[in-house]
């Protein structure tokens, strides 16, 4: 089983290369809990997709520590795209998440995962990833569903995907760019009415944290096709990992089993954010739940 991590984002409103900022007791990374979790579950391989021009402070750092499974690359470009497309000289935003999982298609031989490098997910979601992995047929998919209530944080607002679940399948799922907490409740901006709407605690949302079928490529590819050409001349517009699903859901050529764990997320998306994870991450290590020292290199 091979797990794909996307690492290719620098982290706009954290100000930096945010995938490799030391938050655990011996200078662990976010991604290095992934990575250990992963292999605890049963995964064998992992792909992190990156940007070619970090590749070498990527092989140094996460790369260079990594025991117990094979590590591989690939790389978001702007200009890998398909049918003769040619990306534009003024884009420079990368085309999305769901190009992103595209570009590691030449590693992946069967079925994946997909998760943000700079997200903390804890043990039961690998597991659980992993089980129906083992057993997933074409067109058969999972996703790792979360309480909004465990993934906001204090400093700012936070973009999510609110599901709706109907019998442990995902029947929709709609990206909302601003989540917080205000007034003692958990909010959107509804964009179109321009107006903040209340959701409940327990509402499930997505952190793109997938399981897919190897055929996942092929939707991913024809559908990259269909938006390029709508979007080519864009410079902002994304193709994103859940807007692909939902295609392929309303087609009814996929299901979409929902896991949900009560897990807490962690994850540094302002610079507030950080000592927060750390002392997490520390109070988790000391009670024994991950090694102080995780990959035994001091």
């Amino acid at each position: 089983m091979t797990l794909v991590i996307m690492a290719a984002g620098m982290g706009s409103r954290y100000g930096g290369l945010k995938q490799i900022d030391p938050i655990g007791p011996s200078g662990e990374f976010i991604v290095d809990y992934s990575v250990y979790d992963a292999i605890k579950a049963g995964f064998t391989k992992i792909v992190f997709v990156i940007k070619k021009e970090n590749e070498e402070i990527f092989r140094q750092t996460v790369g260079s520590r990594i025991k117990g499974i094979k590590v591989a690359y690939a790389f978001q470009d702007v200009n890998d795209l398909p049918n003769s497309y040619v990306c534009p000289e003024t884009r420079v935003k990368p085309w999305g998440t769901g190009h992103a999982v595209l570009c590691a298609r030449n590693e992946v031989d069967g079925g994946f995962a997909v998760i943000n490098a700079d997200d903390f997910y804890g043990r039961e979601s690998f597991e659980l990833l992993a089980k129906h992995i083992k057993n997933a047929e074409k067109g058969s998919y999972c996703m790792i569903g979360y309480n909004v209530s465990n993934t906001i944080t204090e400093n700012g607002t936070v973009s999510r995907g609110v599901c709706e679940v109907n019998g442990g399948k995902l029947s929709d799922v709609v990206e909302r760019k601003k989540i917080q907490r205000m007034d003692g409740e958990i909010k959107y901006f509804d964009e179109e009415c321009d107006t903040w709407v209340s959701i409940p605690e327990n509402a499930v949302v997505s952190m793109n944290c997938w399981g897919f079928a190897k055929d996942f490529f092929d939707e991913l590819e024809s559908g990259f096709s269909d938006f390029l050409r709508e979007n080519i001349d864009t410079e902002k517009n994304e193709y994103f990992l859940p807007f692909v699903v939902q295609a392929q859901m309303k087609r009814g050529d996929c299901t979409v089993d929902v896991f949900t764990t009560s897990g807490k997320w962690y994850g540094v998306t302002y610079k507030e954010d950080r000592q927060s994870v750390v002392d997490s991450i520390r109070k988790m290590a000391e009670s024994g739940e991950y090694p102080l020292d995780l990959w035994g290199n001091k």
